[in-house]
């Protein structure tokens, strides 16, 4: 029989993606996610070279997602903040392997992250210049508590964010982010 190689590969993602949101990059092992994913382990090399870029394809591909399930509109960056939360609610893993990628990774800018993150600060540039978008911050200030704000909750001791509602929780990130634009 013929081995579908493309839904090898994407076995092979969907393994590493739970394996790297669980035991982040150093703490993953190749063996579990071959295991996981029904694979020979030589799979993991052939198709992705190594340990760090599978890590890599998995990023890519979570941020890829992530970037059509939450598109930025800097004309309602209270409403993207809002869908920021959302996503981090229903998908945690993609907050897992961001805060993996900053503790374990701070050192390399992957293509993917600087990409979708040009386009953002290009986006609020242009914001700030027709004047729908305050000018108090710089573009990158802007972008990180953009970010920060919704994942707040999400880092938060587990004590404070589970004494309240998930909706209180989310009308306190979009209004935060309102006043942060007042």
């Amino acid at each position: 029989m013929a081995r579908d190689a493309h839904a090898t590969r994407q076995r092979l993602l969907d393994a590493a993606t739970a394996e790297f949101a669980e035991h982040g990059i150093a703490g993953a092992r190749v063996d579990r996610v071959a295991a996981a994913a029904g694979c020979n382990k030589a799979l993991i090399y052939s198709y992705f070279g190594n340990k760090d870029q599978l890590f890599e394809a998995v990023f890519a591909r979570d941020i890829a997602q992530f970037y059509e399930l939450v598109p930025f509109d800097a004309g309602d960056l209270p409403g993207y903040a809002g869908r920021l939360f959302d996503h981090y609610e229903t998908h945690p893993v993609t907050l897992r392997l961001s805060t993996w990628y900053r503790m374990e990774r701070a050192d390399v800018a992957l293509p993917a992250v600087s990409a979708v993150n040009g386009v953002r600060l290009d986006r609020l540039r242009q914001a700030q210049a027709d004047g729908s978008v305050p000018g108090h911050f710089d573009p990158v200030q802007l972008l990180v508590l953009l970010q920060a704000v919704p994942a707040a909750w999400a880092t938060t001791n587990p004590e404070l964010a589970g004494s309240s509602s998930r909706e209180f929780r989310r009308r306190t990130v979009v209004d935060a982010v309102r006043k942060l634009l007042a």
